[in-house]
């Protein structure tokens, strides 16, 4: 049996839905699951035809705190045996971040995880390098994440894909060195995701297809980014090493358009 999975940061399902590039890649049924990040809408605010698309069973985690923020969606061609919006720590729910899914294979996560947020400002109203408001959130709302993961995982692996908002290596940015200081490539996040693979979390795109330079899954609007590909690796899709024999393919839909994201794919074979 084959499981097509793909992941992808929409910034805006209202917005996006609009688009002819995303009308035709949502139309194919080539995925048997699919997590939407960012898609920023209570489920009343999307039409009916994407909620109810034929064929899928579809969950929605939207944001209580800030209406038209975060939030992300599961479609599945097959039922799951339980479904479970947001982590189980009140401290880190209300922004609609996490989808979880169980199937009898894995336990599947659907995240749009925190980024670092604002600048933090000297008393001279100068922003003070490498220092960002909502970086302490986003570490807490990893190690939440990876507790729970783990507890999880004594009883079946874990999948997890989703805008992680942190490119790993300097090979996952156009722009290593001058980020350095910047959220989403500051060494307290990218040792996150080091501990997360020595505890053993595949990135599976990496596994497939090694240190392949110039592969990315996020530019940014300004600057014509994404006609030079200046852009971030910052989409993934992690397995736990128990599927390590399972991973058939993974890839990056950098053709495909409608976001400043693009998808990015998972096959599993079992």
């Amino acid at each position: 049996m084959e499981i097509k999975l793909a992941s992808w940061n929409v910034n805006g399902i209202r917005a996006v839905s609009a688009k002819p590039e995303w009308q035709q890649w949502f139309a194919q049924d080539q995925y048997d699951v699919i997590g939407f990040q960012e898609t920023k809408a209570e489920v009343s605010q999307i039409p009916d035809a994407i909620v109810n698309k034929s064929g899928y069973h579809s969950y929605f985690a939207s944001s209580v705190v800030k209406k038209g923020y975060s939030g992300t969606a599961v479609f599945s061609k097959r039922e799951p045996q339980s479904v479970e919006i947001e982590l189980p720590d009140p401290a880190f729910q209300g922004e609609g971040r996490i989808v979880h899914l169980e199937f009898p294979e894995f336990h599947f996560f659907n995240g749009y995880f925190p980024n670092g947020g604002g600048e933090i400002l000297d008393e001279n109203g100068k922003p003070i390098k490498g220092q960002f408001k909502r970086v302490p959130y986003k570490m807490g709302f990893f190690d939440c994440f990876f507790n729970y993961a783990q507890e999880l995982r004594k009883t079946k692996p874990i999948v997890v894909c989703g805008d992680f908002n942190i490119a790993h290596k300097e090979i996952d940015l156009a722009r290593p060195k001058t980020n350095t200081s910047n959220t989403g490539f500051l060494p307290i996040e990218r040792d996150f995701l080091d501990r997360f693979v020595a505890a053993g979390y595949i990135d599976t795109f990496r596994h497939v297809h090694g240190d392949v330079k110039e592969k990315y899954s996020w530019w940014s609007y300004k600057m014509r980014a994404r006609e030079k590909n200046v852009g971030w690796r910052i989409d993934y899709f992690f397995v736990s090493e128990e599927l390590k024999g399972n991973i058939k393919d993974a890839t990056i839909e950098s053709g495909v358009f409608g976001s400043d994201h693009c998808p990015v794919t998972l096959t599993l074979e079992f």
